[in-house]
């Protein structure tokens, strides 16, 4: 969710290309981590059936539309 939130804060609603990169912070990591929101969304979308109601509605509150 954090590197979906960059996404959106940086770029709008459009989506997030597959091979675009974000670096986040990670609680407990010294060193950014990087992390492809285009890949994340995709994933998460395919299993969407798993989430709960207030994971879809962050997702929805950063303009996802299936969610």
């Amino acid at each position: 969710m954090a590197a979906l939130t960059q996404w959106v804060e940086q770029e709008g609603d459009r989506p997030a290309p597959r091979g675009h990169s974000e670096q986040i912070t990670v609680d407990g990591e010294t060193e950014p981590v990087t992390v492809k929101p285009g890949v994340w969304i995709s994933n998460t979308k395919s299993r969407r059936d798993r989430l709960d109601a207030d994971q879809l509605a962050a997702l929805r509150d950063l303009g996802v539309g299936w969610a």
